[in-house]
């Protein structure tokens, strides 16, 4: 008889259970699962392109063409300023998995893509060179820019060790 009651109350528990979790039950995987339920945006309308056509100004005030900031970010070539060093080694691995080469005009920046040309100018000499982005760093926190020892061999910069810069990106 006590076996009995406990199946009762074992059953009764599952039944509840289950009545308990059936909403989980009807939905589908990814509705469960997603960060945000039912975040199913629709997306975002096209935005109307705006023309305006060209006013004719009065003769007394000719104003120059100015261009949008929207153009204007398009043409103009991203650029930072800073300090920059080098650093040289014989034979190590840079960080895109090429073979470092101190003779190569190359340089190390946190963020910048591989392979991307940077016009770097000393503010000091004016002297400029370009090298190629190979490698991530420096890793000193006033640093924007590592070259290697053929750029730095170039800029003249050897002597100084660390050098304010102007960099530009083309």
């Amino acid at each position: 008889m006590r076996s009995f009651s406990r199946l009762c109350a074992v059953a009764a528990t599952s039944a509840c259970i289950l009545g308990y979790a059936n909403p989980a039950a009807a939905q589908n995987f990814d509705d469960r699962w997603s960060i945000i339920p039912k975040a199913h945006a629709d997306p975002a309308p096209e935005q109307p392109a705006q023309t305006t056509p060209d006013k004719a100004q009065p003769s007394g005030s000719a104003k120059p063409n100015v261009k949008s900031s929207e153009e204007h970010s398009a043409t103009t070539k991203p650029a930072f300023s800073g300090k920059a060093s080098f650093y040289s080694y014989r034979a190590a691995k840079t960080a895109n998995g090429s073979s470092f080469d101190r003779d190569q005009m190359t340089a190390a920046h946190r963020s910048l893509p591989f392979g991307t040309k940077v016009r770097v100018t000393d503010l000091a000499t004016n002297k400029s060179v370009v090298v190629r982005i190979a490698d991530r760093g420096p890793f000193i926190r006033d640093r924007v820019l590592d070259l290697s020892l053929a750029a730095a061999r170039s800029l003249g910069i050897l002597d100084r060790g660390v050098v304010k810069i102007h960099a530009e990106v083309f």
